[in-house]
């Protein structure tokens, strides 16, 4: 196990069963809000094959540096300290084909060799699934304060999270809660809701697996576009996300690493 600095006092790793669901703007949005209640957060994209946070953020094409301490993370803003592994691909479109040991190799070194400074949370933006990648970030950092899991309504998403659960929990990672993205769809125009794809589901589906639920995400529109200047505030002004993400903060705040969850799934 690689011991990542001990200035890092907490990890949290988002997570999702499977790709599409939104994992990436529901971690970066958590770690604007983090920022927003005044916590120095970093924000690390190992989602290997399909790295999003630089487009989310508006800052394609940053290039890092390296000193005798370490990779050094971009700044964005004053309170957050983003990583990517996009930030290390030339041709954006360019397929990334990689074998296992290589692929460990680079979530060795993101996790290793990565200068952070002082951050209050760590905020990693896992590959979808519950492959051999998200096994190596797990195994590899010691300092795991929780995980959160993304889903969305479908029942093809809805299903995937017991898999991520069974996996968080046969890994002995403690479980923050579980989040449904794109419940639902907000008109920009009269703010009504549709719900395109159900909704109610990730929440019956926290109760059966005793897992706390932290809340629904509507398709947002704002949250969805990418951001062309450096706002450090989530990226949304509709009030329920922002409690919803707020919810999360507060959650993540209070949370326990000792919470289990049902012996029985």
């Amino acid at each position: 196990m690689i011991v990542m600095n001990d200035r890092i006092k907490k990890v949290v790793l988002v997570l999702s069963g499977k790709g599409g669901v939104g994992k990436s703007t529901v971690a970066t949005n958590l770690a604007l809000a983090l920022t927003k209640n005044n916590y120095n957060t970093g924000l690390m994209d190992i989602d290997i094959h399909g790295p999003s946070v630089p487009l989310i953020l508006g800052i394609e094409g940053k290039k890092l540096f390296s000193t005798d301490k370490g990779i050094l993370p971009y700044e964005y803003g004053q309170k957050l300290k983003v990583l990517s592994i996009g930030f290390l691909i030339e041709d954006q479109e360019a397929p990334l084909i990689f074998r296992g040991p290589k692929k460990n190799n680079i979530i060795q070194e993101f996790i290793s060799n990565v200068y952070w400074g002082e951050l209050d949370y760590l905020i990693v933006d896992c590959p979808p699934g519950t492959g051999d990648e998200l096994l190596a970030i797990v195994q590899n950092i010691n300092n795991i304060h929780g995980a959160i899991v993304v889903t969305t309504p479908q029942k093809v998403a809805l299903s995937d999270v017991i898999k991520s659960v069974n996996f968080l929990k046969t890994l002995n990672v403690p479980i923050i809660g579980v989040i449904e993205n794109m419940s639902g769809f907000l008109c920009p125009h009269c703010s009504g809701r549709s719900d395109i794809f159900k909704s109610g589901g990730g929440r019956s589906m926290s109760e059966k697996i005793g897992v706390d639920y932290l809340g629904s995400i509507p398709i947002d529109l704002q949250m969805m576009s990418s951001s062309d200047e450096q706002n450090s505030s989530p990226h949304t002004t509709n009030q329920d996300v922002l409690e919803i993400l707020d919810h999360m903060v507060r959650r993540i705040e209070h949370f326990e690493e000792k919470e289990t969850i049902k012996e029985s799934l």
